[in-house]
């Protein structure tokens, strides 16, 4: 019955709609958009209500308003909310409180406007009531009948968010860098986004900022960096749970879908990252379907190399599933990185000499300082390295020394990529213009330091 609809041919631009096809090129033959209009009336279900009920209207979105604060977007299903008039704002944790509709609005074409009134099939947009979320009722003072729940999935992800500590603070365009702005951001997005929820830290000037997924936070940091802010951002971590005295981390349910020879692959590069394979469905048209029980940090920096590995033909997709016991250790990055040991410009002539060690992240002449990650190494450990250097200039004339140093281009990481690649003991500094990693301790001696206290309190 899905594929049962009525088809109009239409041209927005042109006003005129038809049913009947036009030929190639040509406009629908009716001059009005009646036939859109009428087939939208047929089809459409009208609201279904009781004209007896008191008012219910549901919430079922959110958004903020610079002048109004946040917005509850709502659908009325039964009775008629005015503007100005008491109504019963039933929470979800089942408590009832009286509050006031301060400004009622509806849509119209691209924009909001005022209304007085609205009744049951409208969509309606309420300001006034700062603490309102997704799946609570508005309803009748005298009667309050809450409608069912919606509940927002958990977050699963976690990342702190604090001001930029690096020694190139404010000198790349950006003009947002103290703790309160980045505060005040942060806060602001907590108004119309109901996916994220931001937690205190140790530190005055960092936030924990948890949500569905590391692709959600990578793009509230990457409006941010666009609005003008720097910051320092953590590697995404698991929100974890106590259940019953013992750890236990989410777990996603991943559906995958991709040609039948990246099988082998697909079922390796989940083994790594502890996910179980549910069931596996090949089609015989060359595509095979997979469903696979995964923590959710396993999936940190999966999609990069899911992508990679498929050739960029595989489709991925996860939703929440459950909180299980802790699985251990997940090792999904194997190589060290390239640590710069001093601050400079980085040189084509160093850059020469290194690229053997490894892949490089940025091109000659970037600014960088001590504890600044410039490539991944390609054994286990870190390591740090003078990309500064500068070729020592002689006198004496050789015909081989001036042959041209042929650079292998380097490894452009994006915000997203950046975080993946992100190790504990790491984080991304993010400007408007730059995405760097970098140590979280930046000066060499103190990072071997606190390497050495680790391994005392391990061994201990």
């Amino acid at each position: 019955g899905q594929l049962d609809f009525p088809i109009v041919y239409a041209s927005a631009r042109a006003g005129r709609a038809s049913l009947t096809r036009p030929d190639n090129g040509a406009m629908p033959d009716e001059a009005t958009l009646e036939s859109l209009f009428a087939a939208i009336l047929e089809t459409i279900p009208a609201p279904r209500y009781d004209d007896e009920a008191p008012l219910q209207a549901h919430v079922t979105n959110l958004d903020a308003s610079p002048f109004l604060g946040r917005l509850a977007l709502c659908r009325v299903y039964n009775g008629t909310i005015k503007k100005g008039q008491q109504a019963a704002w039933c929470r979800a944790d089942g408590t009832v409180e009286r509050v006031k509709i301060t400004e009622l609005l509806m849509t119209e074409a691209l924009e909001r406007k005022p209304v007085d009134s609205a009744g049951p099939g409208d969509i309606i947009a309420l300001a006034g009531i700062p603490e309102i979320t997704i799946g609570e009722t508005l309803a009748d003072p005298d009667n309050p009948i809450p409608l069912p729940l919606i509940t927002v999935d958990e977050p699963a992800i976690s990342m702190t968010i604090g001001t930029n500590t690096s020694p190139l603070v404010g000198r790349t365009k950006g003009t947002k860098v103290t703790a309160r702005l980045i505060k005040d951001r942060i806060d602001r997005e907590l108004v119309g986004n109901v996916s994220i929820r931001v937690m205190p830290t140790e530190s005055p000037n960092s936030w924990e900022v948890q949500g569905r997924g590391e692709l959600a936070l990578a793009i509230l940091v990457e409006q941010m960096r666009r609005e003008g802010y720097e910051m320092t951002v953590g590697k995404p971590q698991v929100v974890t749970r106590e259940i019953g005295g013992k750890t236990h981390e989410p777990f996603e349910r991943l559906t995958i879908d991709a040609p039948e020879e990246y099988l082998g692959v697909i079922t390796q590069l989940l083994a790594i990252r502890k996910g179980r394979m549910e069931q596996m469905t090949n089609h015989g048209t060359g595509w095979v379907r997979m469903e696979f029980v995964v923590p959710s940090r396993g999936l940190i920096g999966f999609r990069t190399e899911f992508l990679t590995d498929t050739r960029g033909t595989g489709i991925a997709n996860h939703v929440f599933e459950d909180y299980e016991p802790w699985v251990g250790e997940l090792k999904t990055r194997q190589n060290g990185s390239l640590v710069a040991d001093r601050t400079g410009a980085a040189t084509s002539y160093a850059m020469f000499n290194l690229q053997e060690r490894g892949a490089m992240f940025l091109e000659p002449t970037t600014e960088v300082y001590e504890g600044m990650i410039v490539g991944e190494n390609s054994r286990v450990e870190d390591m740090d390295v003078n990309i500064c250097k500068e070729r020592k200039l002689t006198n004496v004339r050789s015909a081989t020394s001036e042959v041209l140093e042929r650079l292998v281009p380097s490894r452009k990481l994006s915000l997203e990529q950046a975080l993946e690649f992100c190790r504990e003991d790491e984080c991304v500094e993010v400007t408007p213009v730059a995405v760097r990693i970098r140590k979280l301790v930046l000066a060499q001696h103190e990072r071997a330091r606190t390497a050495a206290r680790a391994k005392t309190a391990a061994k201990s």
